[in-house]
């Protein structure tokens, strides 16, 4: 035997051990393939399935939107008149508020003019003889639906 006899022997050898410690993981390769196979079988199905109940689910979304914006539209008018409202609002009380404004300023003028002359007293003492007087006519008129008995 020559020297190349040999070295093809040591390959065969080389690879029947290759292909004897590659039997167990190309067999589970092989398990695996068929899994996927079968899973790929199933595949159409399952898109199919997927597909009907994703145009179900937009049908229902669909009718759903349809229903809210019907009801926004009956509801438009009251949101209109609310928002209407509330402007008016805003404006009367601006109104308010600059009434109170313009009052709080000639009343604040009055008291300046009252402080700088040295009226409080007098200013305090027509207040309260005006009220006694109001009080006196309130209780001195008659009343209605009471007799009067002298």
């Amino acid at each position: 035997m020559d020297w190349l006899g040999i070295g093809v022997i040591i390959i065969g050898i080389a690879l029947l051990v290759l292909v004897i410690l590659l039997i167990k993981p190309l067999n589970k390769l092989s398990g695996v393939l068929e899994n996927l196979q079968k899973t790929t079988d199933d595949l159409p199905e399952t898109v199919t399935n997927l597909t009907a109940q994703t145009k179900e689910a937009l049908s229902t979304s669909t009718d759903t939107l349809h229903h809210v914006n019907n009801q926004v539209k009956e509801l438009s008018p009251i949101f209109y008149i609310v928002g209407d409202a509330g402007r008016a609002t805003n404006q009367l009380s601006n109104s308010m508020v600059n009434a109170v404004t313009k009052m709080e300023s000639k009343t604040q003028d009055a008291s300046n003019l009252s402080y700088r002359k040295n009226l409080e007293g007098i200013y305090g003492a027509l207040t309260l003889g005006y009220i006694l007087f109001q009080k006196r006519n309130e209780f001195s008129a008659p009343r209605k639906g009471s007799a009067d008995v002298r």
